[in-house]
């Protein structure tokens, strides 16, 4: 397991990578953001800013999700995984949003997570990109990144891995090392094929490490 100045030193080598490592998802409001958040899970943000370009230009409040039936704001989505599921949560979302939260969407994660189709990951990334409140969205690329320099356990849950962070990054600095991991992770240490032969963190990396040396290049 990598020790806090490892960890340090990971993160600024991520942030030379990466220094506008930012949240890729295009929104411009706090609303338009937790809807395409909840529309990326098991989905890329380059595959839900072709939806939300036309999605956002249709529906402009919760009012508007729920003046169509559930069929047509299906089919808006339709080139999204899970869409169907993903309309219902949309419009009980908009519906609890109305009902509960006069229309705006809650600053607070965890009267956030309240909301159907919005999870802790969804609320931490809301919080940290809408209000500029310290949070660690853990997503596959965080995730990944994580346990492949050992930073987490292999063993560790999503919310394990969270905590961990939590404890071993400074809380200013939270937002900004879960965008460096996610851009380290989506253009660098791939899931499928990591750039192990040029990484700045090889020496560290136990996975980059096994990698290279299955390849027979250590």
């Amino acid at each position: 397991m990598l020790n806090k100045s490892q960890i340090r030193y990971c993160l600024d080598v991520m942030g030379e990578l990466f220094p506008d490592a930012h949240c890729e998802l295009k929104h411009s409001n706090p609303f338009e953001l937790v809807i395409a958040v909840a529309l990326s899970a098991q989905c890329t943000d380059a595959l839900v800013n072709r939806v939300t370009e036309h999605l956002f230009q249709k529906y402009k409040t919760p009012e508007d999700y729920l003046s169509v039936p559930l069929e047509e704001l299906e089919n808006d989505i339709r080139s999204i995984g899970l869409y169907r599921n993903k309309a219902k949560n949309i419009q009980k979302m908009c519906r609890m949003l109305i009902d509960e939260y006069d229309r705006e969407v809650p600053r607070d994660r965890d009267e956030m997570t309240k909301l159907p189709g919005v999870g802790r990951k969804t609320a931490n990334v809301v919080v940290s990109v809408a209000f500029g409140v310290p949070a660690i969205a853990v997503d596959t690329h965080v995730e990944r990144i994580s346990k492949r320099l050992g930073i987490s356990r292999w063993k560790d849950s999503v919310t394990e891995v969270e905590t961990v962070l939590m404890a071993k990054i400074p809380k200013e600095e939270w937002s900004a090392a879960h965008h460096r991991m996610i851009f380290f992770g989506r253009y660098h240490c791939k899931a499928q094929s990591p750039q192990c032969p040029v990484c700045p963190l090889l020496d560290l990396c136990r996975e980059g490490k096994k990698r290279m040396k299955k390849a027979g290049s250590i």
